[in-house]
């Protein structure tokens, strides 16, 4: 590729780093590190009405916490600064102008009103997507001049060309052909002097001499209308490619508005989910390596991404898959990271407190530990660990059932005497003491096993026993156990 690759992600600060925007920026970044080129991130903020607070910082901030670096932006600078679009706003007006003086735009004077009008009228003769009529389309020098001067206000919009075919080959779909009688005459720049996207992307994409763009296929239809500008200054097409949709369980298209699905990077940080492990997940989300495997780092993913193997079909935001994932990662973390990643969220629910005693401290990472390769994200150990701090405890009916049988007073009986001799509450002994339950009831396996883990526990199944009941305490322990133990 002679062609340096320049690549970018040009999110709206409207809102927080959603599911397909890091998916969006994810690919884009595979590719230019594929290829030893440029990954850029623009901010394009003339949705001024729709910006949010915090917006912009969201999309910086998670997009480092992913691991997915950029080499230019609004924060670190780079050659083709500015990078947020409202402060390129001359760069726009001074190329629209050059646009009116050789026809290919021209000023709009219709009010709103007006063309809600016509488009109603449009709608009434059934027509599906109304298109400007172009009553200004033919207003000449002096008609124009005399509105001016009247002080009435404009638009500028594209003259589109008539019968002209606009064919390019999307890096994932193929050819694509558009015809320009399906785009009426589009606006450019809105009376306030603000660029529309259409317009001021193709500026941006030009001047930043970006070679490729990778987006969503909602961006599919915008298309012809940025060929149209890169036209009319004669410039040459970045080569694009459309992915697909991001669809839910329900094979429904992923909405902002679905509440079955996290759905911005921050949530999912939020509640102990790793950053390798999302960066993995969302790799796979309309892209697939050759062979069976799942699990690759960073390094390994530039080094195999290949914009060929990117899927032409919808992409199935799978929620197990990632908490398998992710799980996976958690695994292979050493103890220390793991309890970094759950103890705050024993802290957040008042489990524990917010300074930790030295006692407290080991307490908590051997509690942590127990759950170690269980745990699929840090805020799952509120849940996973709930036995140690409830003091009922609320039995399940299988739990019920196991406490319904008839050797469970004797083994109680026998447990809370080998307890109550225990000098030191610690797991080694407390399997001693299980031993000896057996040895003196003659009652093995299930039926020696599950009723104590229930009694003490109040679950069916769990981490090791004998750790588990150290860390829940001989106090609290011998007091389960007594409610059970033969009178």
């Amino acid at each position: 590729m002679t062609q340096e690759v320049r690549v970018r992600y040009a999110p709206s600060p409207t809102g927080f780093l959603h599911i397909g925007g890091a998916r969006t920026a994810l690919f884009n970044y595979l590719y230019a590190r594929h290829h030893n080129g440029k990954f850029i991130v623009r901010i394009e903020d003339t949705d001024i009405e729709r910006n949010v607070e915090g917006g912009e910082l969201s999309q910086l901030e998670n997009l480092k916490w992913l691991g997915i670096e950029y080499d230019e932006s609004v924060d670190i600078g780079g050659p083709y600064a500015p990078y947020r679009q409202m402060e390129r706003l001359d760069i726009y007006m001074k190329h629209a102008e050059e646009m009116l003086a050789n026809g290919h735009a021209y000023k709009c004077f219709c009010t709103s009103e007006e063309l809600e009008a016509d488009r109603e009228v449009q709608r009434e003769k059934g027509v599906a997507a109304p298109m400007y009529n172009g009553k200004c389309r033919h207003l000449s020098a002096e008609e124009v001049q005399v509105k001016e001067a009247a002080g009435l206000p404009f638009t500028i919009r594209m003259r589109v060309p008539d019968n002209v075919t606009y064919t390019f080959e999307d890096l994932v779909r193929g050819s694509v052909t558009f015809e320009s009688k399906d785009v009426g005459d589009w606006v450019l720049v809105k009376a306030n002097g603000i660029p529309t996207y259409n317009y001021a992307v193709v500026l941006d994409d030009y001047f930043m001499k970006i070679s490729h763009v990778f987006r969503g296929e909602e961006h599919l239809s915008n298309t012809p209308k940025q060929l149209m500008v890169f036209d009319a200054f004669g410039w040459e097409y970045p080569k694009y490619g459309h992915m697909t949709l991001i669809i839910n369980e329900s094979r429904k298209k992923l909405s902002k508005r679905d509440e079955s699905i996290i759905q911005f990077v921050t949530q999912y940080k939020d509640l102990g989910y790793l950053p390798e492990a999302m960066f993995n997940f969302f790799a796979l989300l309309g892209w697939s390596p050759e062979g069976e495997d799942e699990i690759f780092s960073k390094e390994e993913f530039i080094n195999i991404f290949d914009v060929n193997r990117l899927s032409k079909s919808p992409s199935m935001f799978d929620k197990q898959k990632l908490t398998w994932m992710n799980n996976q990662y958690i695994k292979q973390l050493p103890l220390e990271k793991v309890v970094e990643l759950a103890l705050p969220h024993l802290q957040k629910a008042e489990l524990l407190p917010a300074e930790l005693s030295a006692d407290e401290q080991a307490w908590a990472t051997k509690l942590i530990a127990l759950y170690h390769d269980q745990m699929s994200f840090g805020a799952e150990i509120v849940e996973l660990s709930s036995q140690f701090f409830d003091h009922e405890i609320a039995y399940t009916e299988e739990a019920a059932e196991v406490l319904a049988g008839e050797q469970v007073p004797e083994v109680m009986a026998a447990f809370k005497t080998q307890l109550e001799s225990l000098d030191t509450f610690e797991a080694t002994e407390i399997k001693g003491a299980i031993k000896a339950v057996q040895k003196e009831t003659g009652h093995k396996g299930k039926n020696l096993f599950m009723p104590i883990r229930v009694v003490t526990t109040g679950q069916t199944h769990g981490p090791e026993l004998a750790d588990a009941i150290s860390l829940i305490g001989k106090e609290k322990v011998i007091a389960r156990v007594a409610k059970y133990a033969k009178q």
